[in-house]
């Protein structure tokens, strides 16, 4: 997997993904972490097909007793079916994920990690001196999903809003708005099901100061790419409603 640090401060986003060894009918996906100085969150750590790489990169970067957070943004195996081996590795660690999933994500294996039921209006990680908003995104497309805001590095983790199809090559970032248009809209209008929950979101993220839009699929968006995709995105009619 491609390595790429995303923020760099007093402390560290890192994105992991394109993946070139991963099975050809198995999607892409980017993983996440947040580096302090004696802690580490796990976002969307991915699949069970991605834990032993994923493992591997993540030490690099801190021991396993400081690995000591992870964050699932819904239910999708994509996103945590390597629950069950993070189980097992990672014993004294959190998993903050949907109240609404507690009994379904459990299915993948959580017998020592400790689940953080995050309610339906949100919460926060306090990560030593930073803190980590976890914003809804309910719809979008999960019916109970979360977002990730950071105002001090002022990224947003987005999971499957943003996302866009493309082989595990691609750049990192997205360099031509308009060209990386078709990789997204498919996605967006199979997979979200409410106008109005999309306008809801909206409405939400347009408060932040955002300057990285980090998706769970795809490129990432930085600069004015963040407000072209929210403008791109109130365009598009999804779903049924």
């Amino acid at each position: 997997m491609k390595m790429q640090k995303i923020y760099e401060g007093p402390y560290q986003w890192i994105m992991y993904g394109r993946d070139s060894n991963k099975p050809e009918k198995i999607i892409d996906t980017n993983q996440y972490i947040v580096r302090t100085a004696s802690r580490c969150l796990l976002l969307d750590p991915g699949g069970i097909e991605l834990f032993a790489p994923m493992l591997a990169a993540v030490l690099h970067h801190a021991p396993a007793d400081e690995i000591t957070d992870i964050f699932a943004s819904h239910q999708d195996p994509d996103i945590i079916s390597s629950l069950g081996l993070w189980d097992q590795a990672l014993s004294h660690a959190r998993l903050h994920a949907p109240a609404l999933w507690d009994g379904f994500l459990r299915h993948f294996g959580c017998e020592n990690i400790d689940y953080v039921a995050i309610p339906d209006n949100g919460g926060s990680i306090q990560l030593e001196n930073v803190e980590l908003q976890l914003l809804p995104a309910h719809y979008l497309h999960s019916s109970a999903n979360f977002n990730v805001y950071d105002a001090q590095a002022k990224i947003l983790m987005s999971g499957d809003i943003g996302a866009g199809l493309e082989e595990p090559g691609g750049p990192i970032f997205v360099d031509d708005f308009d060209a990386h248009i078709e990789a997204m809209r498919y996605f967006h209008q199979r997979w979200m099901p409410s106008n109005q929950a999309k306008q809801q979101w909206l409405d939400r993220v347009r408060k932040l100061d955002i300057e990285i839009m980090a998706p769970q699929h795809g490129r990432i968006f930085q600069g004015d790419n963040v407000q072209r995709f929210l403008d791109w995105f109130e365009a598009l009619p999804v779903g049924i409603v």
